[in-house]
């Protein structure tokens, strides 16, 4: 057992290393953190690391070390999904409501009809070995790979960007909440009747997790706000009980047979937040644990990524994901901008913005490959798609920066910073 510990300890400060670097040389050429982070768990698994003489994935990272790795990772995504959650501000779509409405309603459906039509086709083609590559889960676990949207990632965008308070980054973010929540909820049915649900039968699945939701909304959230009301609470922390919520949520929906991450989302959800406003302390809580553990998290995905292994069918079916992805979400987005009374300006943004996908995508696919659902080769090609998806957001919100202000005789270095106005 001091064998395995050492291994775990000098594991995570492997990862902690490898994570720092690669992010600070994202950040460097203009990327999110978290694109290179996702960089550094593929490198460090068989894609890169593991090709070498040695067999040096293997040895660093042993098959006694990876299971305590993965209850870790996995600590670390349920408080991640907790802050995706709490994040979301419902006044935010009410101030915007027809063009956040229009925008979630085109980005959503159009990328998860067009994903559904992919899955047919891999049903047809038959060359990929998940225990559910066919019928119902498949179709709609596809669906919602191809159209989920990283709050996350995007709001770190906007911020970045200086596009926060305008109304294209509240109407891009707000639309982004909507999607996430409709997502989630998709691929909870999707898992419906997989080797996750367990024994349980779908119309039982069904019941208990609206029972879950309903006292979630009608009894936490509702006590917890009196609880909060009482004199003398104003000055209490709200980090102890933000942490039993999405913890006692997420085994909730573990004990349902679904993914601790669908407990901890609603938790999120259901946490009252004074003033209608997310708490400033609670966020920088579930932040600033996620900076330290997810790429933890990282790396046990990117051990299950392998690249080489990928033949030129498989590439073939990036390529036409790729294009059914980028197309419904920006493509759709930009169109429903533009439905909803917005310039063109705007509606390329909110269609860039909106394409983003990074940690919350990559959640997705391993509940997927958990449930049985994928197998590793589609698995890594989803990664990929994830990655590319959300590493394009960047340069494309500067080419719509720089050609606005070559338009408006702004110097290049203004534009690449963001430094035109938002609104």
């Amino acid at each position: 057992m001091d064998v395995v510990t050492a291994d775990v300890i000098g594991d995570i400060a492997l990862v902690l290393g490898a994570s720092y670097v690669f992010g600070a040389l994202a950040r460097r050429v203009g990327q999110p953190t978290v694109v290179g982070q996702i960089v550094a768990g593929i490198a460090l698994g068989p894609s890169l690391l593991g090709r070498f003489p040695g067999h040096l994935s293997h040895r660093l990272f042993t098959t006694d070390a990876v299971p305590f790795l993965s209850v870790v990772a996995q600590i670390a995504v349920v408080v991640f999904m907790f802050g995706v959650g709490y994040e979301i501000e419902p006044r935010s779509v009410r101030n915007n409501r027809k063009p956040v409405l229009l925008i979630a309603l085109g980005a959503m459906v159009v990328p998860l009809a067009l994903g559904s039509a992919v899955a047919l086709g891999v049903e047809h083609v038959g060359t990929f070995d998940g225990h559910h590559t066919v019928g119902r889960s498949f179709l709609l676990y596809m669906g919602v790979a191809t159209s989920i949207t990283a709050l996350p990632v995007l709001a770190a965008i906007v911020r970045e960007r200086g596009l926060a308070g305008s109304v294209v980054g509240d109407v891009a973010t707000a639309a982004a909440g909507l999607m996430d929540v409709v997502a989630w909820l998709v691929l909870a049915v999707a898992l419906i009747g997989t080797k996750a649900a367990g024994s349980r039968s779908w119309s039982q699945t069904v019941l208990l997790l609206v029972v879950f939701v309903a006292v979630m909304f009608l009894v936490v959230r509702p006590a917890l706000q009196w609880w909060n009301r009482r004199p003398g609470s104003v000055m209490a922390s709200q980090v102890p009980i933000a942490l039993l919520l999405a913890t006692a949520g997420a085994w909730a929906t573990a004990d349902l047979g679904l993914h601790p991450i669908f407990g901890a989302f609603v938790a999120g959800l259901a946490m009252p937040k004074p003033d209608g406003a997310p708490d400033a302390e609670v966020l920088r809580s579930t932040e600033q644990t996620g900076g330290l553990l997810l790429p933890l998290f990282f790396v046990v995905t990117g051990l299950t990524v392998n690249i080489g292994a990928l033949k030129g069918e498989d590439l073939a079916l990036l390529a036409v994901i790729l294009v059914c992805s980028i197309g419904g979400k920006f493509a759709a987005g930009y169109a429903a901008a533009r439905l909803a009374g917005m310039d063109n300006r705007r509606s390329t943004m909110i269609g860039a913005l909106v394409n983003t996908r990074g940690l919350t995508e990559l959640i997705a696919l391993n509940v997927g490959l958990r449930a049985g659902i994928i197998d590793s080769r589609l698995f890594t090609i989803l990664v990929l798609m994830a990655l590319i998806t959300t590493a394009m957001t960047g340069p494309l919100i500067t080419a719509i920066h720089k050609r606005d202000a070559t338009a408006l005789g702004i110097p290049d270095r203004a534009a690449a910073t963001g430094a035109l106005d938002p609104s």
